[in-house]
């Protein structure tokens, strides 16, 4: 190398070295989604972590004006980004709220000097720069201007509506375009507190609903008032956390005990437009909050919603406390992806998280959490396929389907596992009318209301070409049928000339004899019991067709009915939960029944049981085949035969029991529950059998072992 060149190369190092070139941080967390059957799929990141705030602030020395002193944040509590995206944070320790610049810079500390704040944990700041503060310690909230000049004190609100047992502390707010105020307080199972901008009190808004278990239904039944009124009360869960977005809506996240709807998205009378089931099966229990079932350490676990936030495209991210895990949904609470991690307590690692607080979206997406803990925030910026998978994903929300293919396309090509990619390009190709094509993308990503949609189109497409056809079919039919029928009543059966086998005759009459049960069925059973009209062979095969009907019904039924992966059915499986369950009901049945007067054998239970699923065989298989060419608009009727056939069924059982014994109805009502708890304790005792039995084999093994090596 000349001396010309290796200057060159040395002043090149300094040039890159002096410039403030920003370098993606290393991700430290993994990011993960869920499939349209729940299975965990890994992603690469669509947030990396791009600057930490809050960390070298500093106050002026009052001893020494010309130098600073540290001054960190003590316990911040909320943080609220405006739409200039300056970041306020509530310094709760500190009693104060910062305002940094859209760069992260310190603009200025927000106090009152002649009302102190007192552990502020939640701000806000309307669109008009004035600024409100939950002033928790202080049982307030407060409105500032933009100067921060204390304009107005919302104490407790005075109504007959409000309980003397409401604790006032409030904890977070919301202020809508019209000036009303939506507060959250600690504690408070009574909804948000709703107060007009004059600070009256209008109502209390989007309470949580109370769990309400059997046992309770129970209790409230048999119970006295008095006994009832000592019970622990039944009180719904309280907000954590309140937000708003551009159109108005409005987002609370619950903690607590609260299991299902954590999450829920309000409009103005209260009601809930979140569904309680994702369009492509991810948040179909209605539950928000993702999590890794290996970290779950201890049963008591859950989810703890602290707070929520909304982006500029109406997508929602939740912060969980106690997993530190950052959900995302699209605006109709479809799981996006979730991220995050905790962070190692004796050191700070960079996108790692010990105590989530709060967080909120900039008007470019890039999101920033505050963590109490680490007293500081840290913002993430979207990454090349985080962009691309947002950009997509708005498309989709916009209504422009066929725009949407192509980044839907991509993000598929370096993500094939990624189920909103997929549920968007089945949105496109239904769009186009590409409805094949459509139904097995909606099959792909778990939507069985799409996959439902494209085949009614489907099945239009072809009545409309084949109606013609289809009515001359018709025709011919019922002409055939009516000259079949005129023909044979004029005719004679012929008589065989050679006499039926022995044991022809008598299947024949057994097979007669089950569909004269079908429609007298007390009388059927009873000829079983003293008649001898069936035989072990007959209710064999009988069993193998419930079987195979069973079977059936899992790989034939259609995907709108029956959302299972066909390669996942495990046959074996099937067969051998269907006959443990079987016999064992066959013998608690038939133990019980020797007990408590009961005049059927054994014989008489095992067929009898065995005859009881016939209309699984007529109805259950035939329903299947016929599932494929119906849709979700008849439900209602698959659901009439589905629900009939399993009423059906558990009728001919009652009526098998009363029949074979000879009791009555409340003999046989008893004899149900008996044989149900029996059926209950031979399931725990071969449980039980079961596990000590493999631990014998496991301990001789061992001594075996032992003897065997010395």
């Amino acid at each position: 190398m000349n001396r010309k060149a290796g200057f060159l190369l040395f002043l090149s190092l300094i040039i890159l070295a002096a410039a403030p070139a920003k370098v993606m941080a290393d991700v430290k967390y993994p990011t993960y989604t869920l499939n349209s059957y729940s299975d965990l799929v890994y992603m690469q990141p669509i947030y990396y972590p791009d600057s930490v705030y809050g960390n070298d602030l500093t106050v002026q020395d009052p001893d020494h004006p010309d130098k600073t002193l540290p001054s960190k944040l003590q316990g911040p509590k909320d943080i609220f980004i405006d739409k200039k995206d300056d970041i306020y944070i509530a310094d709760t320790g500190n009693n104060r709220i910062i305002q940094l610049n859209s760069r992260g810079e310190l603009a200025r500390y927000i106090t009152i000097p002649d009302s102190p704040l007192n552990n502020p944990e939640g701000v806000f700041v309307t669109d008009a720069g004035d600024i409100y503060v939950a002033d928790t310690g202080n049982q307030r909230v407060i409105k500032l201007d933009a100067n921060g000049l204390l304009v107005k004190e919302y104490g407790r609100p005075e109504s007959r509506y409000i309980p003397e047992s409401l604790k006032y502390d409030p904890v977070k707010l919301i202020v809508d375009k019209r000036g009303f105020l939506y507060i959250a307080t600690n504690g408070g199972y009574q909804g948000l507190i709703q107060l007009d901008p004059d600070g009256e009190f209008q109502s209390f808004y989007g309470a949580n609903d109370a769990k309400f278990t059997v046992m309770d239904g129970i209790k409230r039944a048999l119970y006295s008032k008095e006994m009832y009124a000592n019970e622990i009360s039944k009180l719904p869960g309280s907000i954590n956390s309140v937000t708003t977005d551009e159109e108005g809506f409005i987002y609370t996240v619950s903690g607590g005990d609260i299991e299902k709807n954590q999450l829920r998205k309000l409009n103005t009378r209260g009601d809930n437009l979140l569904t309680a089931e994702s369009e492509f099966g991810t948040a179909s229990d209605g539950s928000y909050g993702e999590y890794l079932i290996s970290e779950v350490k201890k049963a008591e676990q859950k989810v703890q919603l602290i707070d929520t936030a909304v982006d500029r495209t109406g997508n929602m991210a939740v912060i969980d406390q106690q997993f530190k895990y950052i959900s995302h949904y699209d605006s109709s609470g479809n799981l996006l992806y979730f991220w995050g991690g905790p962070a190692s307590t004796s050191s700070n690692q960079l996108g790692l998280l010990q105590s989530p607080r709060a967080l909120d979206f900039n008007s470019h997406g890039e999101l920033f959490v505050l963590d109490d803990q680490m007293n500081l925030v840290q913002g993430f910026r979207l990454t090349e396929f985080g962009n691309l998978v947002s950009a997509a994903n708005q498309l989709t929300l916009n209504g422009r389907y066929e725009e949407s293919e192509k980044p839907w396309r991509e993000v598929l090509r370096q993500n094939a596992g990624f189920t909103p990619a997929v549920f968007g390009l089945a949105k496109a190709a239904y769009k186009k009318g590409q409805y094949e094509e459509a139904k097995e993308l909606f099959r792909l990503a778990g939507s069985q209301e799409g996959y439902s949609d494209s085949f009614w189109q489907i099945r239009l497409v072809w009545f409309q070409k084949n109606f013609s056809k289809l009515v001359m079919l018709f025709l011919i039919v019922t002409a055939l049928y009516v000259g079949v029928t005129k023909w044979a009543a004029r005719g004679k059966k012929r008589k065989s000339s050679q006499p039926l086998h022995a044991e022809k005759r008598r299947f024949l009459a057994e097979l007669k004899h089950a569909f004269y049960l079908l429609r007298h069925p007390i009388d059927g059973f009873t000829a079983i019991r003293y008649e001898s009209k069936a035989s072990y062979l007959g209710a064999g095969i009988v069993l193998v067709c419930a079987i195979v009907s069973l079977i059936a019904n899992e790989y034939m039924t259609s995907f709108s009915f029956n959302k299972i992966v066909i390669r996942e059915i495990d046959v074996i499986s099937i067969m051998l939960r269907f006959l443990l369950i079987w016999f064992g009901w066959v013998l608690a049945n038939y133990l019980i029944s020797s007990i408590y007067r009961g005049e059927g054998r054994f014989r008489d239970v095992f067929i009898g049981s065995s005859y009881c699923l016939l209309p699984f065989i007529l109805i259950g298989l035939p329903l299947a085949i016929l599932s494929n060419g119906m849709t979700m608009s008849e439900a209602s009727i698959y659901g009439f035969f589905d629900k009939g056939m399993l009423l059906w069924i558990g009728l001919l059982f009652f009526w098998q029991i009363q029949s074979i014994h000879n009791y009555s109805v409340g003999e046989t009502s008893i004899n149900i529950l008996l044989s149900a708890f029996t059926l209950i304790m031979i399931a725990v005792m071969v449980y039980v059998i079961g596990g000590l039995g493999g631990d014998l084999l496991s301990f001789i093994r061992e001594i075996y072992l032992e003897v065997s090596l010395r």
